[in-house]
């Protein structure tokens, strides 16, 4: 079920914006809340940033019983400025044969909300979280890439340092690279920074120049045979333990594995921010406002 606004294509990758997360340790939709000077939220940054960098469509993957909500709020401000779609992550789309077990509370995942937008999208897409911001650079080289590849998968590399909270500890995604290809993402908890060096729960040494995955996709839509797959796969071992998730992460690391696709890692100078918790609410505030000061945003995005 979706619903579009049609207005004169242009060139360019589609946006994927996930969105349908509950995010219970923040507590309540932490997409919708304002963090600009305008109530601007996150999401608007990154579609501003997205419409500057060349994207040619937004397509939102959202819980269809906070539609309404989300369109007043949300997508209504970009109505003549990119086309715009809106999925719908449901519990009950699952492949034939399986049932939702009548207990279970938590979306299935982002490899499963990716796949709740098989039907809107026909062109390279990039994935992103809905409550990060990840920066104009991030967005800029994924429309490059794709301006001359109309194939193969990429992710967006932020610097460990430029991804690190002030408030505590942090998990991310360490990328180990090669060439300028993925090998493996491996999720590393308890990051801090202390004197030069930064800390965590792995023997490793880090310096903070390491490359790592804020969950920002390049992707072909031969993306939706594999998850149609995998996430059967996943159902089999994983479908009556309410807790399970069928995570894009999982994926191109198995993908990878498998030696059936690569992932070509492109680098990004941007500063990486969200809102993992409420007291990070007025940090991304102040960060946007010296954002906007530098010049780099105007004090209204959308009029």
């Amino acid at each position: 079920m979706s619903m579009s606004t049609e207005i004169q294509e242009a060139k360019g990758p589609t946006l994927v914006i996930l969105a349908a997360g509950i995010g219970s340790r923040y507590g309540g939709l932490k997409q919708l809340d304002a963090v600009g000077p305008n109530n601007e939220t996150i999401i608007d940054y990154s579609v501003y940033d997205a419409i500057n960098a060349g994207f040619n469509k937004a397509v939102f993957i959202i819980r269809e019983d906070f539609k309404d909500q989300f369109e007043q709020k949300i997508t209504n401000k970009y109505k003549d400025k990119i086309e715009v779609e809106t999925v719908y992550q449901n519990l009950q789309d699952l492949p034939a044969g399986y049932n939702c077990p009548e207990n279970r509370v938590k979306p299935w995942g982002t490899g499963h909300a990716i796949l709740a937008a098989r039907s809107a999208i026909a062109d390279p897409f990039v994935a992103i979280n809905g409550d990060d911001f990840y920066g104009k650079h991030s967005f800029e080289i994924m429309v490059d890439y794709y301006s001359n590849n109309k194939s193969g998968f990429t992710m967006s590399a932020f610097q460990l340092d430029k991804t690190l909270s002030e408030f505590g500890s942090v998990s991310r995604g360490l990328c180990e690279v090669e060439k300028d290809k993925l090998v493996t993402v491996t999720e590393t908890h308890d990051l801090k920074k202390i004197n030069n060096n930064i800390s965590c729960d792995r023997d490793i040494i880090l310096n903070g120049t390491e490359p790592v995955s804020m969950n920002m996709w390049g992707f072909t839509p031969e993306l939706f045979d594999y998850l149609q797959s995998m996430f059967k796969d996943f159902l089999d071992e994983n479908i009556m333990n309410l807790k399970s998730e069928f995570l894009i992460p999982t994926v191109v690391n198995s993908l990878i594995q498998k030696r059936e696709e690569e992932v070509s890692v492109l680098r990004t100078n941007s500063k990486w921010f969200g809102v993992t918790y409420i007291e990070d609410k007025p940090l991304v505030k102040k960060q946007i406002s010296k954002l906007i000061e530098s010049g780099l945003y105007p004090d209204k995005l959308f009029s």
